[in-house]
């Protein structure tokens, strides 16, 4: 069977979503990565974005400032691989500075956080998101087209700087990862790191998603449950949609991200996107795009700009469309994660 027939065999929703308050930019500031996760980055791709069509520093925090007119308090830099970019600490320093910035948060793949680490703290971020889909070095490997040592030393290298805001991200892959589900959660104990288990998603190529390979979040947790209890935690983690738990005698947080399984995943979405080469996109999961571009460049127009953002906000799907055979458009890298 499809995976699309068994997720639209899912009982129906029995709300609708609420009044949902958006306050939470996802900024993507490359669609470059050296890495090639089998999710995120098609082996054969090679289309990136010109250097022309990526905003600039100044370009982005004009967006910022326009978000935070607009009610926006939380921030996080994302790719690609955002560490690659020169200077990235530079925005950094800029947004945590920002009246009305409430949180700046990076998410990265974490094979250039050791010899940044010190840089970004010093910059003034405190939050990392940092990419774990696998311990085990082959699997790893099989998953990024990566070596895990780096993520490991960088990992360290940021403890070491002073980062106490560490949480981790796994994608779950049936097949690629199961075995890594528990050691993942014990060197997340070791390390006293949260630790979010994440469907799989059609984000980049729709064939990378079916029955095979699908691993919904609720068999994860019946897998824990048979090595420690699970005490849902009533608070939130930071600004994202995981729902997490506690097991106690590990003494580990894990989050989980059920965006297909989860009827109600979209009911309190509070985020937009913003790609690397200037557009506004309201749902991951929607085609919908906003171009920013027209009022950026060849000068910035504030009153444009919020123009822009109020549409996109106007216009944001009530949900999601991965459970519908939905055929992504631009590979994940493009959108920013």
């Amino acid at each position: 069977m499809a995976l699309a027939s068994s997720l639209r065999q899912l009982p129906a929703r029995s709300a609708t979503p609420g009044a949902r308050t958006v306050e939470y930019l996802r900024i993507s500031v490359t669609d470059r990565c050296n890495e090639r996760c089998l999710y995120c980055l098609p082996e054969q791709h090679g289309g990136w974005a010109s250097r022309e069509s990526v905003l600039s520093y100044e370009e982005i925090l004009a967006v910022v400032r326009a978000a935070i007119g607009l009610g926006f308090r939380h921030f996080r830099i994302t790719g690609g691989e955002p560490l690659l970019r020169r200077e990235i600490s530079v925005l950094i320093g800029w947004l945590v500075a920002e009246p009305g910035v409430a949180s700046v948060g990076v998410t990265t793949n974490g094979t250039r956080l050791a010899p940044l680490a010190e840089e970004l703290f010093a910059a003034g971020l405190r939050r990392l998101n940092v990419s774990l889909d696998a311990l085990d070095p082959d699997r790893y490997r099989a998953i990024t087209r990566g070596e895990i040592g780096p993520v490991l030393a960088g990992l360290e290298a940021a403890r070491a700087a002073g980062f106490r805001d560490i949480k981790l991200n796994t994608v779950l892959i049936r097949g690629r990862n199961e075995e890594d589900i528990v050691p993942l959660v014990h060197f997340a104990a070791e390390h006293g790191m949260p630790i979010r288990f994440i469907e799989l998603m059609p984000v980049s190529l729709t064939e990378m998603l079916d029955e095979s390979n699908f691993l919904p979040v609720g068999e994860v947790r019946q897998r824990l449950e048979t090595v420690d209890k699970l005490e849902p935690l009533p608070d939130k983690l930071g600004v994202g949609p995981a729902k997490y738990w506690r097991l106690p005698n590990l003494g580990v947080t894990v989050g989980f991200i059920g965006a297909l399984t989860d009827l109600h995943f979209c009911d309190h979405c509070n985020k937009v996107r913003l790609t690397a080469d200037g557009k506004i996109r309201p749902c991951l999961g929607n085609h919908g795009e906003f171009d920013l571009v027209p009022a950026l460049r060849p000068d910035i127009q504030p009153t444009a700009l919020r123009s822009i953002l109020v549409q996109s906000l106007s216009e944001k799907p009530p949900e999601h469309l991965f459970r519908d055979n939905y055929q992504p458009n631009r590979i994940m890298t493009a959108i920013g994660g």
